[in-house]
């Protein structure tokens, strides 16, 4: 109920997005931490205890009163004398169950009463703080804390306040509904899996049955610890494990798709391919085809010369609307020949971008971002660091 509350109050928001810890207990707002100086001229931490008045809807009004409560020692001036301007009276003084005061003060606006509570807020904490800032200038309210999510049907673990700070909530819901795979954690899948899994998806399936091994660190989001490589884990239960922690609905299959197992792709809203070319490719597709499901592949051509590299990032997209152009984009057939890239020469920049380019284009189909080209095949070009859209849907499909 508080963080609906928060959300709903444009002034309880806007401390929470400027990085006030906040929290609601029996109509109280609290606010931790505030650092504060005490007697001995320490800089300590405490909390800021504020009564809510609430209108209709469970939104904030008007403060009822320019009345704070305080939790810890009474604050005092630089120099360790008390804050004698705002003292009201310094008694323990329980105000719901486990939510005891030490202090009330009193610090009344010239305008004769507080218009919100991100003004009573901030005027509290400016007074209070100040001291403490002076002798630590990094001391400070702002602190953005963890946020833990109290919706049980959130992705999240925890409050996605990227998307609230931005008032994109709404958009952002549009993701939900999907269910996604990725297949194949290489370089580009994996960073496909880092910008997905922070979005409001329902479900993400990874498919892979390699090991996460040393040199997948140099390519892949993160810095993963020496301790993994002794133990070989498999990539999806080693990405299960570290995006798990941030949410919920990340399914790992310890599998290669290939003929005998491409129905495990048939209930899915959206693929993403990130395998290299070849029969296992050419299978995969034409089963999304057949089951009508839209996907982005994507690819890297890399090239020595001249001791530099040169080459191309590609993602080329297919819907139902518009299939035929695919196979003159992405050859089916084994590659052949002396590309680079077969030798790793995967770049953890130029994998990143490539699955910046091939969610940037997910998100547009869903409606996330505007889309006024609808191109289905975009290259960009490293050594002319050119961007180019291709294949536009036709407005009469």
């Amino acid at each position: 109920m508080s963080h609906q509350l928060i959300s709903r109050s444009l002034d309880l928001k806007r401390l929470r997005d400027e990085g006030h810890g906040i929290e609601i207990v029996s109509r109280y707002l609290l606010v931790k931490p505030v650092p504060y100086v005490n007697a001995e001229r320490q800089v300590k931490l405490g909390t800021l205890v504020l009564e809510l008045t609430l209108a209709l809807g469970d939104v904030t009004t008007a403060p009822s009163t320019h009345v704070a409560y305080f939790i810890g020692d009474h604050p005092c001036n630089q120099d360790g004398s008390k804050l004698s301007k705002i003292e009201h009276s310094s008694s323990r003084q329980e105000l719901a169950q486990d939510l005891v005061v030490d202090h009330s003060f009193s610090a009344k606006p010239l305008s004769g009463a507080y218009k919100d509570y991100y003004e009573k807020v901030k005027t509290y904490v400016a007074i209070i703080a100040g001291p403490a800032q002076r002798i630590d200038p990094s001391a400070t309210a702002q602190t953005f804390p963890l946020i833990e999510s109290e919706e049980e049907d959130s992705v999240f673990l925890y409050l996605d306040t990227a998307s609230s700070r931005a008032e994109i909530n709404m958009i952002s819901k549009k993701l939900e509904p999907y269910k996604i795979a990725i297949v194949g954690l290489g370089g580009t899948g994996s960073y496909v899996l880092d910008f997905v899994a922070k979005t409001h998806v329902k479900e993400i399936h990874l498919f892979d049955r390699d090991e996460f091994l040393q040199h997948n660190a140099f390519r892949a989001p993160g810095a993963p610890s020496s301790d993994h490589f002794g133990t070989a884990p498999k990539k999806v239960a080693y990405f299960k494990d570290l995006y798990s922690r941030m949410r919920r609905g990340i399914v790992a299959h310890d599998c290669h798709i290939d003929a005998s197992n491409t129905d495990q792709l048939r209930e899915m809203d959206f693929v993403f391919l990130c395998i290299d070319t070849g029969e296992a490719k050419r299978i995969i597709v034409e089963s999304l085809e057949t089951f009508g499901i839209t996907f982005v592949d994507v690819g890297m051509g890399i090239d020595l010369v001249d001791d530099s590299l040169r080459g191309t990032l590609r993602v080329t997209t297919s819907t139902p609307n518009q299939r035929e152009h695919f196979r003159k984009r992405v050859s089916l057939a084994d590659a052949i020949g002396n590309d680079d890239y077969d030798r790793n020469i995967q770049i953890a920049e130029l994998n990143a971008l490539n699955a910046a380019m091939a969610v940037i284009k997910w998100k547009k189909l869903c409606g996330f971002y505007l889309d006024f080209e609808n191109e289905h095949h975009s290259t960009y070009t490293i050594n002319s660091n050119m961007l180019l859209s291709e294949d536009q849907l036709c407005s009469e499909k």
